[in-house]
């Protein structure tokens, strides 16, 4: 399956070409990787999931993020999982694909490959296991020799949260500039960062997307265009309301929306993580499955915690 794959065309709504802006603008959900109960990856269940997502109207998918469980995926299954969704994507939505490694060499093998897949954007998470040595020149170049050898736009992604390493604001100005490198995913929730962010790669082709339901419309107040949300797996129609309403200046509602996404979130991310998350999917018409071992299932007062979460604030 993989040999025609990269073959397709999608009919992008603006199409990319020299000078020409890939629009991010919109609600990404970083798909969860089904597996079954053998914790082998269930890629039946993972098209019964993309045939609902296709119903929500999301600006793309993100697969193999942190969400997908990408560090417990063999490479074989990376490619897989990509080959599988960019086959039952719809042609006007994106597919963004996580291929960072930890070294350059690596990292530049996997996003040819994720290319030659399917996937429409690379999304390069931050080398972090020598993070002392992760100085703002190493990164700079780091994603320099990544953007000049993809063939396919990355986006930067910083995730805090699982790396211990924010990428730095200078560096980030500095890749802003290269013509491959067409935006960031920031899951740091640090609201002043993104708005300088946004003023400061004003001048480039560089958009900024939130890295999580919680900052999104303070983030869409600051500029930003999109987000990456953890929670658009399980509640993807309101995130995609709440976008809608942030971009029509429809503040009060936003706030309302936004207010009621905030303990969901900080549920299926920061306090039970993906086992969290998979379970929350399953009640709302999604396979979650279970997590690749050593990621634990919740205990019976956890699922609890996790429904009040929803039903405290009118989902469930």
């Amino acid at each position: 399956p993989l040999g025609r794959a990269g073959s397709r065309c999608r009919g992008l709504s603006i199409p990319v070409g020299p000078g020409q802006t890939l629009d991010l603008r919109g609600i990404f959900p970083p798909l969860a990787t089904p597996f079954s109960p053998t914790q082998e990856v269930d890629y039946a269940q993972l098209e019964g999931n993309l045939r609902r997502y296709a119903n929500i109207p999301f600006r793309g998918l993100v697969v193999l993020g942190s969400n997908g469980e990408y560090p417990y995926l063999a490479p074989r299954e990376r490619l897989e999982v990509v080959s599988c969704v960019h086959q039952a994507l719809p042609r006007d939505r994106l597919l963004l694909a996580g291929s960072g490694c930890e070294s350059t060499q690596a990292t530049i093998e996997l996003t040819v490959s994720m290319a030659e897949a399917g996937a429409d954007v690379a999304l390069v998470v931050t080398p972090c296991y020598y993070r002392g040595a992760m100085t703002n020149a190493a990164l700079v170049q780091h994603y320099t020799e990544v953007a000049d050898a993809s063939p396919i736009p990355v986006v930067l992604y910083s995730v805090p949260a699982n790396t211990g390493l924010d990428l730095p604001l200078e560096a980030v100005l500095t890749l802003a500039q290269h013509p491959n490198i067409v935006g960031i995913k920031d899951s740091g929730g640090d609201i002043t960062r993104m708005g300088l962010m946004v003023h400061k790669t004003r001048q480039e082709d560089f958009q900024v997307l939130a890295g999580s339901a919680g900052f999104l419309m303070a983030s869409y107040a600051l500029g930003a265009s999109g987000g990456v949300c953890a929670l658009a797996n399980v509640l993807g129609a309101p995130l995609c309301q709440l976008d809608r309403l942030c971009r029509e200046g429809n503040w009060q509602e936003a706030r309302d929306l936004q207010h009621r996404l905030i303990e969901p979130n900080t549920a299926v991310t920061r306090r039970f993580g993906i086992p969290g998350l998979k379970k929350a999917m399953e009640w709302f018409g999604y396979y979650g499955g279970p997590c690749r071992a050593p990621l634990a299932p919740l205990s019976p007062p956890q699922v609890e915690e996790l429904r009040g979460a929803f039903s405290a604030n009118g989902w469930l």
